[in-house]
């Protein structure tokens, strides 16, 4: 039997005022698999990934309509606890933000709220570093500041912080996109290790990462799903004339 989606979204319109930033958008996101969500931009990938984890919430003026749900269950459902959401759905954004304090603080900072000490918050910081590919290169430092880092390591030590609170899905919202080739290769690599245990959502910096990270991929084109497909299929055979258009660079 094939997995049941870990993400179901339904009918989903999303205004800010009177900008319709997503029209009627159906996706399910499969478990243990990459997903992109690529496209132009203004298309709505990165506020379909803030409202999976309920960043919006705070935003005024703006209206939903249609349904997340995540094992199931509706995310924006009335009762639902939005801190244990978001821990159970991590985001790591495009510019990469380690909190002023030492590689081992940053990773542990969630943890340690949640009154995790002594020697399970150094396994949980080693796991979470290996897992973002950057263990090897800063296990001699874990207390030297994380803002010492180059970008692409504070980007891989942010990617930990966000394991180490153990989540179920991981949302990248272009996390490669002011990175050097060689960290965004170790990124990419990453996610082929991360996606055995997560499901994993990534708006990806441009249609050649997209084709390469990608077991599913999703095209958004000013706030409409134009087309879904395993990811190989879209970049090589899409159906929409649209979607041809952009993976070939005809677009516009």
């Amino acid at each position: 039997m094939a997995d049941q989606p870990k993400i179901e979204i339904q009918n989903l319109t999303y205004r800010y005022g009177e900008h319709t930033a997503l029209n009627n958008v159906s996706l399910e996101i499969p478990p243990r698999a990459v997903t992109a969500l690529f496209g132009p931009a203004g298309g709505g990938k990165t506020t379909l990934l803030r409202l999976i984890n309920r960043l919006n919430d705070t935003v005024d003026g703006t209206h939903r309509r249609g349904q997340i749900l995540i094992d199931g269950l509706d995310i924006y459902a009335s009762g639902t606890d939005v801190p244990a959401l978001r821990r159970r759905v991590g985001m790591v954004f495009a510019l990469p933000l380690p909190l002023p304090m030492t590689i081992f603080e940053n990773v542990t900072y969630g943890p340690r709220l949640q009154g995790v000490r002594g020697k399970p918050l150094e396994e949980l910081a080693e796991r979470s570093l290996r897992q973002a590919a950057i263990w090897d290169e800063v296990a001699d430092r874990l207390h030297t500041p994380a803002l010492a880092l180059s970008g692409g390591q504070q980007q891989r030590v942010c990617l930990a912080r966000v394991l180490a609170l153990e989540p179920e899905v991981i949302l990248l919202d272009e996390p490669t996109s002011g990175l050097d080739p060689i960290s965004t290769a170790k990124v990419e690599e990453s996610l082929l290790t991360l996606k055995q245990e997560y499901a994993i959502i990534m708006v990806p910096h441009s249609v050649q990462q997209a084709a390469r990270v990608a077991d599913h991929a999703a095209f958004l084109l000013m706030g409409e799903l134009i087309e879904t497909s395993p990811g190989v299929r879209l970049f090589t055979r899409p159906r929409d004339k649209r979607t041809e258009d952009y993976v070939t660079g005809r677009f516009g």
